[in-house]
């Protein structure tokens, strides 16, 4: 990513004391260019989703009710872009907190011509905690978030117990978390989070690593790595309960 009770408003507090612990981001805010502050001026009011303490209403965000993928982290949004595209029978939410990289997928996503793609510029830890209603999503997508590779900052890596739990909650009964990363070590560590996870399976034969599935696009970084003799893993984790 450019890139984590007795009652059920006890329930509800601590999940967003918890979620604040941790974020979904480093912020390294770049200059837009004039595309991109053109696409947000001009664009946002149609797909830009502004963050609110209250839960949404998908199918009014929407104006129908479809699967809907939430993507944490989309960078510059040109395979989220891609993805809204190709499966126009689904809705899709992209959370980034970098401007330009929200600009530039509003650019990209008007040219296309899609008006399955919902976006907000925001942490999306908060967003999931505060807007995202439970038991509402099919698949959740986090894709090459920061690997924190230093062992003194694995604790900041957004893969972790609690969070997955999180996740959980807004997926619907069957709904997949799909991962990717080209750092192994983190790759390791997303599996053995994963596989200790209640109420997940994994949906590799192998029970470890899945291939690329079709419907997530080759990055122009991926494609760079592969040339350099870099890995990349996927995961793909299912709710079962």
């Amino acid at each position: 990513m450019s890139e984590q009770p007795t009652t059920a408003a006890d329930e509800s507090v601590e999940t967003t004391s918890y979620m604040r612990k941790i974020r979904s981001f480093v912020l390294r805010e770049g200059r837009l260019t004039k595309a991109q502050k053109l696409a947000l001026e001009q664009h946002w009011p149609a797909m830009g989703v502004d963050f609110k303490p209250e839960l949404l209403d998908l199918a009014t965000l929407f104006g129908r009710k479809a699967d809907t993928v939430l993507e944490i982290g989309f960078g510059m949004g040109k395979s989220l872009v891609q993805m809204a595209a190709a499966a126009p029978e689904k809705n899709f939410i992209g959370i980034e907190v970098h401007r330009p990289g929200v600009g530039a997928c509003l650019a990209d996503a008007a040219a296309a011509g899609i008006s399955n793609l919902r976006v907000f510029q925001h942490d999306a830890v908060e967003v999931l905690a505060q807007m995202i209603p439970d038991n509402s999503l099919a698949t959740i997508q986090l894709f090459f978030p920061d690997p924190w590779p230093k062992k003194k900052h694995h604790k900041r890596r957004i893969v972790q117990a609690d969070f997955v739990q999180q996740l959980r909650s807004k997926l619907s009964i069957g709904g997949v978390f799909h991962m990717a990363t080209d750092w192994q070590h983190y790759a390791e560590h997303m599996l053995e989070v994963m596989q200790a996870a209640e109420g997940f399976s994994n949906l590799s034969a192998s029970n470890d690593y899945v291939e690329r599935p079709a419907h997530r696009p080759v990055t122009k970084f991926e494609l760079r790595g592969k040339k350099l003799g870099h890995g990349v893993w996927d995961l793909m984790f299912k709710r079962e309960h």
